[in-house]
């Protein structure tokens, strides 16, 4: 059997964000860390475009988008917000079975699923099961962040299981068992222990030095649902001492009405900005970040280690951000306020506390986890050997 460098190795990552644009961040991160090493990624992603995802070298397919229908995610809507048809359904199903073909992979990537991303089954059951058809099986591994949403459901637990065992050589939890381990929000994660690896955290490399400096940032993620977060900071910024500076990034999905609301009101001293390609830089420079608790954002804050304000996502039934938002409080590296406090006099209150405060002693948590998750692959294909013989 002929042998084929790992330079060769193809990664086939399919990666569907709804509301924010978390999952697509993580997943560029990781895309960027496999390039690096020589990998040829196909990112397929399904969202709604976002300016500068994926990066430069990275191929990518991309289906017709599919957004949530509401913020508890409880169904799936085009891009003009129409409900999706069965027809809509069939013709993604079919596009992303023919990237896949064409794609010839080695290795797999499905970001969240099976735990996560369920509105997805109508391409996703019909993708896996076409990979176990294959003639040269590629490695298959599904993408985690550290902290689950708690299922209710009886039974959600077990079909995620039989899945697993069925279709996945591993289970990549992108986070530090130190901080937070895969038991303590999937009940049943002894039954797959042998397929589970923890790489760390998926943060950012050591930001550069700012350009500028603000004493309060404050981001609303994918922007999404953070036109109340935003709109509280603006009056709040009214209400602290002026000479404050401060910078206010919405993000990209924030529709374009309420951008330019909220740009029509703010006051001097306060940046608005939709996106900022040096937030991690930024945040190394603030004295104190107010966010919503979404793994990407935490990750941030803990390679700026600036104070920060956390204010968790829980619509429609959401867990994950508040359990992610009281860890990290119970660890002194954060306060949290809950969403029914984003008033302009409550977030005002807070920050004031929070800017008297010093930096927090960041503990050594592993935050290296796109360049272990590239590793984590290589030493996967290295010790099962080459799948196949395939010309370069």
């Amino acid at each position: 059997m002929e042998e084929v460098s790992l330079s060769k190795r193809r990664v086939f990552f399919y990666v569907q964000h709804l509301l924010g644009i978390g999952h697509l961040a993580r997943a560029s991160r990781i895309a960027k860390a496999l390039l690096a090493r020589g990998f040829d990624v196909t990112m397929v992603t399904g969202g709604l475009p976002v300016p500068g995802f994926p990066q430069e070298g990275v191929r990518t397919v991309v289906l017709p988008p599919v957004t949530a229908g509401d913020k508890g995610f409880s169904g799936l809507a085009d891009a003009e917000g129409n409900p999706v048809t069965a027809a809509f359904q069939e013709h993604r199903k079919g596009l992303l079975l023919e990237a896949l073909r064409l794609s010839e992979p080695d290795v797999v990537i499905v970001e969240a699923f099976p735990f996560g991303r369920r509105q997805m089954r109508f391409e996703l059951l019909p993708l896996l099961d076409a990979i176990e058809a294959m003639d040269r099986r590629p490695l298959v591994a599904t993408s985690l962040r550290d902290i689950l949403q708690e299922r209710v459901k009886p039974g959600r637990a077990e079909e995620t299981v039989e899945l697993v065992k069925k279709h996945f050589d591993l289970v990549l939890v992108h986070g530090d068992p130190a901080f937070a381990r895969l038991e303590e929000t999937f009940p049943l994660a002894s039954e797959i222990a042998d397929r589970v690896a923890y790489t760390g955290l998926v943060a950012p490399p050591p930001p550069d030095d700012p350009a500028e400096r603000f004493d309060v940032l404050v981001s609303a993620g994918g922007g999404a649902v953070g036109k109340e977060l935003i709109g509280a900071a603006l009056g709040a910024a009214r209400i602290l001492p002026q000479d404050l500076r401060w910078c206010l990034v919405t993000g990209p999905n924030l529709p374009q009405a309420d951008f330019d609301e909220l740009a029509a009101v703010a006051p001097d001293g306060v940046g608005l900005f939709r996106f900022r390609r040096d937030f991690a830089s930024l945040l190394a420079g603030a004295r104190l970040s107010v966010s919503q608790a979404g793994y990407n954002t935490v990750c941030d804050i803990l390679r700026a280690g600036c104070n920060s304000l956390l204010i968790p996502f829980t619509a429609g039934g959401e867990t994950e951000q508040s359990t992610r938002a009281m860890r990290l409080e119970r660890l002194g590296l954060a306060a949290v306020l809950p969403e029914e406090g984003i008033t302009p006099q409550g977030l005002a209150r807070q920050v004031e506390t929070l800017l008297a405060r010093s930096k927090p002693d960041i503990p050594p948590l592993d935050l290296d986890g796109a360049d272990s998750t590239a590793t984590i692959l290589e030493e996967r294909l290295l010790r099962e050997g080459v799948r196949s013989s395939r010309s370069a």
